[in-house]
């Protein structure tokens, strides 16, 4: 593969391995990896072979995403939605396992993807928090999901948020800014809209779940300034690409 993104912290622990994909003029679609936004599906197929091969025998998890607070806990070793969206994890928007082999994924193009692991349990999550997931805490649950699943300590857990759309770029109306005006520094006003930053308000949950703030690592990418790398709905006016970011076990 060409063009990837990963993080300094996750990249310490030899048994646990992530990625964040880019654009590639030379895969079908840019190497769009979404089933859903009606490309054909032979060449999205095309484009996540492409992806495995890199990976080897790990085995893909997908969900069928919907802006909810749904986690789901993998406790099998096998491969779900990677071939087709009919047997996705449905309705769900965080992932979480401790199984080896198998590789965790989220795929967004604005929507902020978090990466966790804990390497004392030796668990893995990722997580889809649009601005409606955000409102509904699922960073924040995720953490605690671990943690009642499988004893986690919050100050063991490692963070990754990955690139997404940032403050400079997200201009949302009141009744969106709204959800989180008890956050500092949550936006930006601009005349009667305001500049909502995600990724820090993400930041905020994983800190109030635990999580020393030397174990977050951000990603400080712009999926908007940073459209010719990665896709962004708002900068594409409603691109139908997706890139994927992925989290496994050795």
């Amino acid at each position: 593969m060409k063009k990837t993104h990963a993080f300094k912290n996750l990249s310490n622990y030899k048994n646990c391995t992530h990625l964040i994909t880019k654009k590639d003029s030379t895969q079908p679609y840019h190497f769009s990896l979404a089933l859903h936004t009606n490309e054909e599906p032979n060449s999205i197929i095309k484009n996540r072979s492409t992806l495995k091969q890199f990976f080897g025998t790990m085995k893909f998890i997908t969900a069928n995403q919907t802006h909810s607070d749904n986690i789901s806990v993998i406790n099998q070793n096998h491969e779900q939605g990677w071939n087709n969206l009919e047997d996705a994890i449905e309705n769900c928007d965080a992932l979480i396992s401790n199984q080896k082999n198998i590789m965790l994924t989220i795929l967004t193009a604005d929507c902020v993807p978090i990466l966790l692991f804990d390497p004392q349990q030796q668990v893995i999550a990722a997580i889809h928090a649009g601005w409606k997931g955000t409102k509904l805490a699922i960073a924040f649950k995720t953490v605690k999901k671990m943690q009642a699943a499988f004893n986690c300590n919050p100050k063991d857990i490692l963070a990754g948020i990955a690139p997404s759309i940032g403050k400079c770029c997200y201009e949302v109306d009141w009744n969106v800014a709204q959800h989180f005006e008890h956050i500092e520094n949550a936006y930006d006003n601009k005349g009667e809209k305001q500049m909502l930053d995600l990724p820090h308000i993400n930041k905020i949950q994983l800190l109030n779940a635990g999580l020393p703030t030397e174990n977050i690592e951000m990603s400080n990418i712009c999926t908007a300034c940073e459209v010719d790398d990665y896709f962004s709905y708002r900068k594409e006016s409603g691109c139908s690409g997706r890139f994927m970011s992925m989290i496994g076990l050795l």
